[in-house]
């Protein structure tokens, strides 16, 4: 038996320690970051990964939109309508037949500079 499985369950736990230790609004900057990246690899790539690309952007913006509308979400209803604007304006630009990439990936960097407390 190698030590393998035990390395990987070692790192596993040492990454989710490290993740305890962000903060949220950390975290889910990351989540715009990693939805930025492939919007910006999709640029130049084919159909196919700009579909993907896409598919994950609206993903993360629904599921915004939903964080925005639950019941149990304290932030000012004046920031939580502008985010939902916001996510609404993405959404209405991934419904055309050629989203505009650069558009969806400065929407999601206005969001990554706000949730690392730089409003821009």
């Amino acid at each position: 038996m190698t030590d393998k499985p035990m390395n990987q369950m070692a790192g596993m736990r040492r990454y989710g320690a490290a993740q305890q230790t962000r903060s949220l609004q950390e975290q889910e900057a990351d989540v715009f970051r990693r939805v930025n990246y492939a919007l910006k690899a999709a640029i130049n790539a084919d159909a196919i990964e700009r579909a993907r690309a896409v598919a994950d952007n609206r993903r993360l913006w629904l599921a915004v939109e939903a964080a925005m509308m639950h019941p149990a979400n304290q932030l000012p209803a004046a920031l939580k309508a502008s985010i939902v604007s916001l996510g609404r304006s993405a959404q209405r630009d991934m419904d055309t037949r050629e989203p505009d990439l650069p558009f969806l990936i400065n929407l999601n960097d206005q969001m990554i500079l706000g949730l690392s407390g730089n409003p821009g």
